[in-house]
């Protein structure tokens, strides 16, 4: 079979399983052009591989892209018999660590997320009013919800009555219910409640979050009240940290505490880790794992689970 034949097929099992796959469909049919389209799997040699991850940089974080695109496609074509063996390199470096996730503390939430602050920050803005933009940092975190899943919530897909947002179409092709707490259902409440008086659209395909004129919010423009804010509020990287925390980290930070709550209050993690992961729309648990940073309070919750096992103590 040749290799573009191959990747096809591959490219059309990876979607047919709910991955979009768009990226790495990219890289793949970039590699069918490389090496050439009616080249057969098993002619594909590891200097020709080498040869497309080398690019024009030495190390970076396209290559480790490419490099584990194919990587998933060698082994389907190997269990399928298009291929017989890998022509992989079998000691491919790995590019540097990513810098981990900012898990916000919840003094630093309450800061950002405190009105008079988000006023300020907002001061003067054209499009972004404060309420619309508060009201998404707190379904961000709340919620534990992606950006684009915030922001394409429609008024059809915010069911007050019984606290439940319904997220269409997620990063896995995937519909999911998520409940809220009586907290945020209350922030849903009024922010519904002031947009009914604003004299924006009303049908059930409106968007929830928009601008003052009704017009979709830009990540551009949420990026840039994000970083005023964030200074106002003095949120920041300690030691002068390459990364500086980021939007999708409110989301990280939800799911590292509420790990740390079921560790304090004793529950079975290993349990609810599943549940977690359907919360957040994870195709699997995998997924949830790279959420589980370990800050120094959710260590301290393992350590004191672990030493009450130790002891002939209750566990989970």
């Amino acid at each position: 079979m040749t290799l573009r034949e191959a990747i096809e097929r591959y490219i059309l099992w990876r979607q047919a399983h709910g991955a979009k796959f768009t990226n790495s469909a990219g890289l793949l049919r970039g590699f069918v052009r490389h090496a050439g389209t009616d080249t057969p799997c098993d002619h594909v040699n590891t200097a020709q591989i080498l040869a497309f991850l080398a690019g024009h940089e030495p190390l970076t974080r396209t290559r480790e892209n490419k490099y584990y695109a194919l990587v998933g496609f060698w082994r389907y074509a190997i269990s399928r018999g298009y291929a017989s063996h890998s022509p992989l390199p079998a000691n491919e470096l790995r590019s540097p660590e990513r810098a981990p996730p900012y898990i916000y503390s919840r003094d630093e939430l309450a800061r950002l997320l405190d009105p008079a602050t988000m006023e300020a920050s907002r001061r003067g803005a054209v499009q972004l009013d404060a309420v619309t933009f508060r009201t998404l940092l707190i379904l961000l975190y709340g919620a534990g919800l992606r950006y684009g899943e915030a922001t394409r919530l429609t008024l059809a897909d915010v069911d007050l009555a019984n606290a439940i947002l319904t997220i269409r179409a997620t990063k896995f092709f995937k519909s999911r219910l998520v409940p809220v707490g009586p907290q945020l259902a209350e922030v849903l409440h009024n922010h519904v409640t002031l947009r009914r008086h604003g004299g924006l659209a009303q049908g059930e395909n409106a968007l929830l979050l928009v601008n003052r004129d009704g017009t979709r919010l830009a990540s551009s423009t949420v990026q840039a009240a994000f970083d005023v804010l964030r200074r106002i509020a003095g949120v920041g990287r300690a030691g002068g940290g390459r990364t500086i925390p980021r939007l999708h980290d409110l989301r990280h930070s939800f799911a590292v505490h509420r790990l740390t709550t079921w560790y304090r209050q004793g529950a079975d993690v290993q349990r609810l880790l599943p549940t977690l992961s359907t919360y957040l729309g994870h195709a699997d648990l995998e997924g949830t794992k790279v959420y589980l940073s370990m800050t120094p309070e959710l260590l301290e919750q393992a350590s004191l689970r672990f030493a009450r096992y130790a002891q002939g103590g209750r566990h989970a």
